[in-house]
């Protein structure tokens, strides 16, 4: 099976400072987040949950790439993107 995301739904988690985000193997659910400092540094100045979502929104493509990416590498629990995974 492929990797997909066809569930556009994503959350801020506060306390972490990720964004956290699902992908879907066939019938398993695959947990994805990606960390604030991981989206451009352009989007992320004020601090505020509906900035981080819609930097989120803007650069999901590419983030969806990269979980495609790490998600090639092996099965885990979840999958933390971070700036490096962006290089």
């Amino acid at each position: 099976m492929t990797l997909n995301f066809p569930n556009r739904s994503r959350s801020y988690d506060a306390a972490a400072k990720r964004i956290r985000f699902v992908g879907h193997d066939g019938m398993f659910e695959v947990p994805f987040f990606v960390e604030i400092a991981a989206l451009s540094a352009a989007t992320a100045t004020s601090g505020a949950e509906a900035e981080y979502l819609s930097a989120f929104d803007a650069e999901r493509s590419s983030i969806q790439d990269v979980a495609r990416e790490a998600y090639s590498h092996g099965c885990r629990n979840m999958y933390v993107l971070t700036r490096a995974d962006f290089r």
